[in-house]
């Protein structure tokens, strides 16, 4: 079951890699594949016990990427410190678009289950 799982995960990986080098080279292709993992996601409507198990499975080794960009920070703290200052409002930023999207999105959804409350 595990197997089946990590198959389906590699092999949006792979259409979104494909994706990438054919038709988009602006995104990742893991990202590409990731939204098509999302899009089939949706449309099926809930994940597949396979899936469910790969991912629970890979999610307990998750902190270990958190170690290469530890290293990094660490390595290259003096180019960091040389771009503090647009390093910070590109943070700042990032983070005022996020939370204005977050706060549009959560309004979008409950408007919708409210619509979906008043119909039943």
């Amino acid at each position: 079951m595990l197997l089946r799982g990590l198959t389906w995960l590699v092999l949006f990986q792979l259409l979104g890699t494909a994706l990438n080098v054919l038709f988009i080279p602006i995104l990742p292709g893991p990202i590409i594949g990731l939204l098509l993992l999302f899009v089939a996601l949706m449309l099926r409507g809930s994940a597949s016990e396979s899936l469910q198990v790969a991912a629970s499975s890979l999610l307990r080794y998750l902190p270990l990427l958190l170690v290469p960009p530890a290293v990094g920070v660490m390595a290259y703290t003096q180019a960091i410190l040389d771009d503090f200052w647009a390093i910070v409002g590109v943070l700042v930023l990032s983070l005022v678009v996020s939370l204005v999207f977050t706060g549009w999105l959560m309004q979008l959804l409950i408007r919708r289950q409210q619509r979906k409350r008043s119909r039943a």
